[in-house]
């Protein structure tokens, strides 16, 4: 077991990753009001402006993955500064671009970096921290992605005001500065895993799997799913997310140091963790389309529907440390089951009622708690202690990768239930119910994670081993 350092050295590398975690997740709270600007300077459509999501959603998941295994064979501190350098310079790209097209590179640079910073800043945890630390330190993380939704606007309004949309990009320089020179002094070098064959064959399978299923899911017209489904353009996405499939199992079954160990999935903790979160993503998904609900059922303006989200975003705030604190006193399970269970009340309680402005601000902010169980410490923690040290950050960024997964699917779903619906505050609410009864068939999975008291048990003897 990695010795645990100083109270002090703890508690400066936390800030180190709590900055670098930061600093990703304020991209995509800020990068929005940009838009406009970058549509009206390159005279791009809105179909070419959505690439900008698509390809960092992209690379994102495929960066997830394979950062956090390169992390596991070459060390953390190399591969998080790594992630950092490719963050800033794609954010350089991006905001330097004389064409488009450059700009869509930025973002697919920005997106791989950004995809492994918070893998390996939870793997640094499990490696650095001692385990009656790791759900403090874990939610103090996740608690990250609400305070980058409330500074985000801010900072974007200060930014644009003042100057021109390029600095939303630029301003991540300075911070990447900070965190390579901080992280150079600070980070732990760690030991290597001995060398094996990279697997690149199922890196390729595995990114074929996720670029069919992005294409395939942005393909996709809710309003007429059956015809979309029936678009070769659309089938041959998916399709080549099918095939790949079967391959990628193959390959990693086979490989001597695989991207993903079948193994791993191998452990009914690690199915289960993985299981919830794709529900957490899923339910994360449902946030981008509430302020259309909230027009088209309260009758307010925009931007007034934009202000209505700022309950949930307090929620996961708050939440996410909260959850991290109680973690070592109530285990993972209780967390997790009172996580899903408020997330569905809050999502039925969208779905059936919160026809005044009162009733969507507290149903927000069950949302935002509920999801406070999932996106915190709890199911980073499972992970922790029931990969191997070795793959540790393999097995983290596998959670980030499913909870990206939720994210594309619940676009999808939602979209296509509130179309079927009959679109308006009535599809809207139907997709919220749908989404509610799949959160609530997780609920049941939940029950299967470990008790508090087995949970310390395991987590005991893998301290001592």
């Amino acid at each position: 077991m990695t010795p645990s350092p100083p109270e002090a050295r703890t508690g400066s590398l936390l800030g180190l990753l709590f900055v670098g975690v930061l600093m990703g997740a304020l991209d995509i709270a800020i990068v929005g009001p940009a838009l406009p600007a970058i549509r009206a300077e390159f005279g791009v459509d809105d179909r070419a402006l959505s690439t900008l999501f698509t390809v960092y959603v992209l690379f994102n998941l495929v960066g997830a993955p394979l950062m956090a295994k390169l992390s596991d064979r070459h060390g953390r501190r190399v591969i998080y500064l790594l992630d950092v350098a490719l963050f800033a310079l794609g954010s350089l790209l991006v905001a330097t671009a004389p064409a488009f097209p450059l700009v869509v590179a930025g973002r697919a640079i920005q997106g791989f970096g950004a995809g492994g910073i918070f893998p390996v800043a939870s793997a640094l945890i499990g490696d650095r921290f001692p385990p009656e630390r790791q759900g403090r330190a874990l939610g103090l993380l996740g608690a990250v992605f609400g305070l980058a939704f409330l500074v985000g606007p801010v900072l974007a309004g200060i930014l644009l005001h003042a100057a021109t949309w390029h600095w939303l990009f630029l301003v991540n320089l300075p911070v990447a500065a900070l965190v390579l020179l901080w992280g150079a002094r600070l980070l732990p070098a760690g030991a290597p895993a001995a060398r094996q064959p990279f697997d690149a064959p199922g890196l390729v399978a595995l990114a074929a799997i996720l670029a069919g299923l992005a294409g395939g899911i942005s393909s996709l017209d809710t309003a007429h799913v059956a015809e979309s489904l029936a678009h070769p353009r659309t089938w041959a996405f998916l399709s080549l997310a099918l095939v790949s499939v079967p391959v990628f199992w193959q390959l990693e079954r086979r490989a001597a140091d695989p991207v993903v160990r079948p193994t791993l999935l191998a452990r009914r903790q690690i199915l289960l963790a993985c299981a919830l979160a794709f529900g957490a993503g899923l339910g994360e998904t449902v946030i981008v389309y509430l302020p259309t609900l909230a027009t088209a059922s309260l009758g307010v303006t925009a931007s007034r529907a934009s202000f209505l989200l700022l309950p949930i975003v307090l929620a996961m705030t708050v939440g996410s440390p909260s959850v991290g604190r109680a973690l070592e006193h109530t285990g993972t399970r209780a967390l997790v089951v009172t996580g899903l269970a408020i997330l569905v009340a809050g999502l039925a309680w969208f779905a059936t009622g919160a026809g005044t402005v009162s009733g969507f601000i507290w149903a927000g902010a069950l949302l935002g708690l509920g999801l406070s169980g999932l996106l915190g410490a709890p199911l980073r923690f499972i992970l922790l202690n029931e990969a191997p040290p070795g793959e540790r950050a393999a097995a983290q960024g596998f959670l980030t990768l499913f909870i990206g997964l939720g994210q594309l699917l619940g676009g999808a779903l939602v979209g296509a239930v509130a179309a079927s619906a009959g679109g308006g505050a009535h599809g809207y609410r139907a997709a919220l119910l749908a989404t509610a009864v799949a959160e609530a068939g997780l609920l049941l999975l939940a029950f299967g994670l470990r008790g508090r008291t087995e949970e310390r048990a395991h987590v005991a003897a893998r301290t001592a081993a």
